[in-house]
Protein backbone atom coordinates (compact mmCIF):
# COMPACT_ATOMS: atom_id res chain seq x y z
CA UNK A 1 0.00 0.00 0.00
CA UNK A 2 1.39 3.23 -0.77
CA UNK A 3 1.77 5.93 1.51
CA UNK A 4 -0.90 8.26 -0.14
CA UNK A 5 -3.53 5.33 0.44
CA UNK A 6 -2.03 4.82 3.82
CA UNK A 7 -2.62 8.59 4.61
CA UNK A 8 -6.34 8.25 2.85
CA UNK A 9 -7.52 4.95 4.86
CA UNK A 10 -5.80 7.23 8.07
CA UNK A 11 -8.12 10.24 7.40
CA UNK A 12 -10.97 7.83 6.57
CA UNK A 13 -10.76 5.81 9.50
CA UNK A 14 -10.11 9.45 11.58
CA UNK A 15 -13.14 10.61 10.25
CA UNK A 16 -15.34 8.05 10.68
CA UNK A 17 -14.38 7.55 14.32
CA UNK A 18 -14.79 11.42 14.82
CA UNK A 19 -18.41 11.28 13.25
CA UNK A 20 -19.62 8.20 15.74
CA UNK A 21 -17.95 10.01 18.61
CA UNK A 22 -19.61 13.34 18.13
CA UNK A 23 -23.01 10.74 17.43
CA UNK A 24 -22.69 8.99 20.73
CA UNK A 25 -22.00 12.53 22.74
CA UNK A 26 -24.88 13.71 20.76
CA UNK A 27 -27.48 11.15 22.54
CA UNK A 28 -25.80 12.00 26.12
CA UNK A 29 -28.07 14.99 26.37
CA UNK A 30 -30.70 16.70 29.49
CA UNK A 31 -33.79 15.37 28.53
CA UNK A 32 -35.07 14.08 24.65
CA UNK A 33 -37.62 16.68 24.37
CA UNK A 34 -35.30 18.73 22.01
CA UNK A 35 -34.09 19.03 18.88
CA UNK A 36 -30.33 18.80 18.35
CA UNK A 37 -31.41 21.88 16.07
CA UNK A 38 -32.80 23.29 19.52
CA UNK A 39 -29.53 22.06 21.80
CA UNK A 40 -27.37 23.39 19.37
CA UNK A 41 -29.11 27.00 19.23
CA UNK A 42 -28.82 27.13 23.58
CA UNK A 43 -25.63 25.97 23.45
CA UNK A 44 -24.29 28.86 20.89
CA UNK A 45 -26.30 31.86 23.15
CA UNK A 46 -24.61 30.27 26.44
CA UNK A 47 -21.57 30.45 24.33
CA UNK A 48 -21.76 33.78 22.41
CA UNK A 49 -24.55 35.52 24.71
CA UNK A 50 -27.58 37.42 23.80
CA UNK A 51 -28.02 37.95 19.57
CA UNK A 52 -30.62 38.53 17.44
CA UNK A 53 -32.37 36.22 15.96
CA UNK A 54 -30.40 36.72 12.51
CA UNK A 55 -27.07 36.55 13.82
CA UNK A 56 -28.24 33.14 15.92
CA UNK A 57 -29.37 31.76 12.35
CA UNK A 58 -26.04 33.27 11.21
CA UNK A 59 -24.07 31.07 13.47
CA UNK A 60 -26.11 28.02 13.40
CA UNK A 61 -25.87 28.21 9.66
CA UNK A 62 -29.90 27.86 9.13
CA UNK A 63 -32.25 30.69 7.50
CA UNK A 64 -33.76 33.41 9.27
CA UNK A 65 -37.59 31.68 8.93
CA UNK A 66 -36.18 27.69 10.52
CA UNK A 67 -34.67 30.05 13.49
CA UNK A 68 -37.82 31.82 14.63
CA UNK A 69 -39.09 28.27 14.89
CA UNK A 70 -36.54 27.13 16.84
CA UNK A 71 -36.48 30.06 19.08
CA UNK A 72 -40.37 30.05 19.46
CA UNK A 73 -39.99 26.45 21.02
CA UNK A 74 -37.10 26.99 22.89
CA UNK A 75 -39.45 30.10 24.21
CA UNK A 76 -42.47 27.62 24.78
CA UNK A 77 -40.16 25.84 27.56
CA UNK A 78 -39.02 29.11 29.17
CA UNK A 79 -35.29 28.50 27.64
CA UNK A 80 -34.85 31.77 26.07
CA UNK A 81 -36.70 35.03 26.27
CA UNK A 82 -36.68 37.47 23.29
CA UNK A 83 -36.58 41.15 24.60
CA UNK A 84 -36.62 44.30 22.28
CA UNK A 85 -33.39 45.57 20.88
CA UNK A 86 -31.75 48.69 22.77
CA UNK A 87 -31.32 50.63 19.60
CA UNK A 88 -33.38 49.14 17.06
CA UNK A 89 -36.96 48.45 17.30
CA UNK A 90 -37.22 45.99 14.41
CA UNK A 91 -35.06 44.04 15.92
CA UNK A 92 -35.23 41.58 18.87
CA UNK A 93 -32.47 40.17 21.70
CA UNK A 94 -32.72 36.33 22.08
CA UNK A 95 -30.99 35.80 25.38
CA UNK A 96 -30.75 32.60 27.37
CA UNK A 97 -32.48 31.89 30.88
CA UNK A 98 -31.64 30.14 33.78
CA UNK A 99 -33.50 27.49 32.64
CA UNK A 100 -31.87 27.36 29.32
CA UNK A 101 -28.74 27.60 31.48
CA UNK A 102 -29.57 24.68 33.59
CA UNK A 103 -30.14 22.27 30.53
CA UNK A 104 -27.00 22.98 28.97
CA UNK A 105 -25.03 22.45 31.85
CA UNK A 106 -26.81 19.53 32.53
CA UNK A 107 -26.15 17.88 28.84
CA UNK A 108 -22.45 19.07 29.12
CA UNK A 109 -22.22 17.42 32.46
CA UNK A 110 -24.17 14.30 31.25
CA UNK A 111 -21.54 13.88 27.81
CA UNK A 112 -18.59 14.70 30.10
CA UNK A 113 -19.36 11.81 32.30
CA UNK A 114 -20.26 9.22 29.24
CA UNK A 115 -17.02 10.57 27.87
CA UNK A 116 -15.11 10.16 31.59
CA UNK A 117 -16.26 6.51 32.19
CA UNK A 118 -14.72 5.43 28.60
CA UNK A 119 -11.51 6.98 29.17
CA UNK A 120 -11.82 5.42 32.42
CA UNK A 121 -11.96 1.74 30.41
CA UNK A 122 -8.36 2.37 29.00
CA UNK A 123 -5.27 1.77 30.30
CA UNK A 124 -3.02 4.25 30.91
CA UNK A 125 -1.04 3.93 27.39
CA UNK A 126 -4.18 4.09 25.83
CA UNK A 127 -5.29 7.51 27.59
CA UNK A 128 -1.80 9.15 26.71
CA UNK A 129 -2.27 8.02 23.53
CA UNK A 130 -5.46 9.89 23.34
CA UNK A 131 -4.08 13.01 25.24
CA UNK A 132 -1.53 13.17 22.64
CA UNK A 133 -3.93 12.45 20.11
CA UNK A 134 -6.38 15.36 21.30
CA UNK A 135 -3.91 17.95 21.56
CA UNK A 136 -2.73 17.10 17.97
CA UNK A 137 -6.41 17.46 16.80
CA UNK A 138 -6.90 20.41 18.35
CA UNK A 139 -4.02 21.36 16.20
CA UNK A 140 -5.85 20.67 12.97
CA UNK A 141 -9.29 21.96 13.97
CA UNK A 142 -7.32 25.02 14.52
CA UNK A 143 -5.54 25.67 10.96
CA UNK A 144 -9.23 25.17 9.57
Amino acid sequence: MSETADERSLASRLRLAVVRLNRRLRAQRAGDDLSLTQISALSTLHKCGPVTPGQLAAREGVQPPSMTRVIAALEERAYVVRTPHPTDGRQAIVTLTDAGRDYVLATISRREAWLDTRIAELSDEQRRVLSDAAEIIERMAERG
